[in-house]
């Protein structure tokens, strides 16, 4: 009878060489899914940190341009403090009840608003907060922010510090995202609208970042 068993097996040189060629796939399939998982986690960051800029932009854009809204003209509203990196702003649009209604002051909530940079929820980083001087407290609006700049033009758009005659704003807002990016280095030097340095990264530094600048129009300024 014929036996079915074989005494042939791998040799040491064979096996040597599978191990070889899977430790070789294996490698490339780690390498590429750790590529695609860092790919995932960038974009995730990048997208998280484009939709907080633009709604931080959305809400300061929408209230700034609000400034100075005075039907009664007694209200003392308009710009009222303005600094390259805060700016306050007082607005008449309500009243005591909050019905929506202006009653010729800018003492109820909403009416008395500063947008500055601080830490917003205790993590060490700058944020971007609104403080309603009204009994609003402080909000964060977006969080990791980095430079928060205002350019603030007359009538004839030039640069101006009289708050009397600021008509417009020229908002740059620089975001980063929650965390750095391995094997990015920061370099770039960001600017405003005018061309001035608002922001240099450190160096060795690994997050990614975006600029966001916008124009507003206070119309309710400067009117007759």
């Amino acid at each position: 009878m014929t036996s079915l068993r074989s005494n042939h097996g791998f040799t040491l040189v064979e096996l040597l060489v599978a191990l070889v060629v899977s430790g070789v796939v294996l490698a490339g399939i780690c390498s590429t899914f750790y590529s695609q998982h860092t790919s995932y986690i960038n974009q995730e960051q990048m997208v998280s940190m484009q939709q907080n800029l633009r709604a931080a932009m959305y809400i300061m854009e929408r209230e700034i341009r609000m400034a100075g809204h005075d039907p009664n003209g007694d209200s003392g509203a308009g710009i009222l403090t303005a600094n390259a990196g805060s700016i306050r702003i007082a607005q008449d649009i309500t009243n005591d009840a909050g019905t929506g209604i202006p009653d010729g002051d800018v003492n109820d909530p909403g009416e008395n608003i500063t947008y500055s940079l601080a830490d917003g929820d205790g993590d060490g980083d700058t944020d971007l907060v609104r403080t309603d001087h009204n009994g609003g407290g402080t909000l964060m609006i977006a969080e990791d922010i980095d430079a928060l700049n205002f350019v603030y033009l007359n009538q004839n758009h030039a640069v101006t510090a009289m708050l009397a005659d600021m008509r417009s704003i020229q908002i740059s807002v620089i975001a980063r995202t929650g965390q750095a990016s391995r094997g990015y280095v920061s370099s770039t030097v960001y600017q405003n609208q005018l061309g001035q340095t608002i922001f240099i990264p450190m160096s060795g530094d690994h997050h990614r970042r975006r600029l966001l600048t916008a124009e507003v129009k206070c119309r309710n300024i400067g009117l007759e």
